[in-house]
């Protein structure tokens, strides 16, 4: 009998303490990811296939979108793994921790919803089919509705909209940079011609007509620019390179950009200008057009980015290129890409990955419209020991 007893009083006492047991929220609060820990998406973003999204599904404002297509690489293909690469570089990045000095706030928590939305199933068997599904897929999303019509970013592209509405905006991961082309038609429907600020160690503005051989309706990552013009879908006279500093069949490239209506910085301009001339360059051009923001990884110098498809030597900083961005906040900017990241060509600290993503959280901040706010530092913590804006 007392061992009967005995053993309904244990049995009491576990019901008892599985009753009390706190749950992992009430013990310790939201399920974070660690750096090293859940699923990929961009910076650890909430993630959703919104190519399949109705206007009843989870609105956003901006979309993290990915587009693994390389099938229009002249030199060393891999820039598929581009959109994986990059978000596998932004782990350390989350919209728990994603302040910094140089912007002063927190790209994530700002009144506007950013979503990775996965990436287009682009075929890499067929160049026409897969422009079209990237087409198809970039209009699908910039249809939609937007989750916050108070935006910087909603104010922005009503404006800028030829129906006078609000409309999500697209931070692209590629992929090479043909995919700019279809992303351009798809814009044009909605904004007509738009200014384009494109970081790029190359042109990208060379005829179809002859291009390594090629007949005159090919689509290339060096052609791409030159149809878009001949499209109608760029602001000619508003349009601007950066970085450029690549080889050349001569001068009458630069010729041909300039007619194209392109002008141009080149690397070594930043010697003579610094960040803050070519901040200025940039803004007179684009004038109050609405922008988009297309960066080629090769603008940085391959020693601190090597992973790309046709590298050139003597590159910008990653520093530099983060400081001209930030300077760049406040423009009409109704869309952005990163492309050409190929991460087989990676070192094994994944150094292009972990540049590309800090770029990305940079155009994301520009996206935002949010210009950097003011830092102050004490004596102790800054060699000005004053308040300054850190552009």
């Amino acid at each position: 009998m007392t061992h009967k007893l005995t053993y309904i009083a244990t049995a009491i006492g576990l019901v008892s303490a599985q009753t009390n047991r706190q749950t992992w929220a009430e013990k310790y609060g939201p399920q974070q990811d660690m750096p090293f820990s859940g699923p990929l998406s961009f910076a650890h973003l909430p993630y959703s296939k919104c190519l399949e999204a109705t206007n009843s599904s989870q609105p956003f404002d901006i979309a993290v979108l990915g587009v693994p297509f390389d099938s229009a690489v002249t030199y060393r293909p891999g820039a598929r793994f581009g959109p994986y690469g990059i978000r596998s570089g932004s782990r350390r990045i989350s919209p728990y921790v994603g302040y910094t000095t140089a912007w002063g706030y927190n790209p994530y928590d700002q009144n506007t919803t950013i979503m990775d939305c996965g990436d287009i199933p682009v075929i890499p068997f067929d160049i026409f089919k897969a422009v079209d599904q990237i087409e198809t897929a970039y209009s699908t999303l910039i249809d939609l509705p937007v989750a916050t019509e108070t935006s910087l970013g909603a104010n922005t592209t009503r404006k800028a909209a030829k129906d006078g509405k609000s409309h999500p905006r697209v931070m692209t991961l590629g992929g090479d940079h043909a995919i700019v082309l279809p992303i351009l038609r798809s814009l044009y429907s909605v904004y007509g011609e738009v200014a384009v600020v494109h970081f790029d160690s190359h042109l990208d503005t060379w005829p179809t007509q002859g291009f390594y051989g090629a007949s005159n309706n090919t689509i290339t990552h060096g052609t791409m620019f030159w149809t878009a013009m001949n499209e109608g879908l760029i602001a000619k006279g508003n349009s601007i390179h950066a970085g450029i500093r690549c080889m050349m069949t001569g001068y009458q490239d630069i010729q041909h950009d300039q007619q194209v209506g392109f002008s141009l910085i080149t690397t070594d301009d930043i010697e003579e200008l610094g960040t803050d001339g070519i901040i200025q360059a940039i803004k007179r051009r684009v004038s109050d057009k609405p922008v988009y923001i297309s960066i080629d990884i090769d603008v940085v110098d391959p020693a601190l980015a090597p992973a790309t498809g046709t590298p050139e030597p003597g590159g910008w900083t990653t520093r530099e290129i983060k400081r001209i961005l930030r300077g760049l906040a406040g423009m009409n900017v109704i869309g952005a890409d990163l492309v050409e990241v190929a991460p087989a060509y990676d070192t094994n600290a994944e150094s292009t990955t972990i540049v590309a993503a800090g770029i990305v959280h940079d155009l994301l901040s520009v996206m935002i419209g949010k210009e950097p706010l003011r830092v102050s530092f004490s004596n102790s913590e800054s060699i000005t020991g004053r308040s300054r804006r850190l552009t």
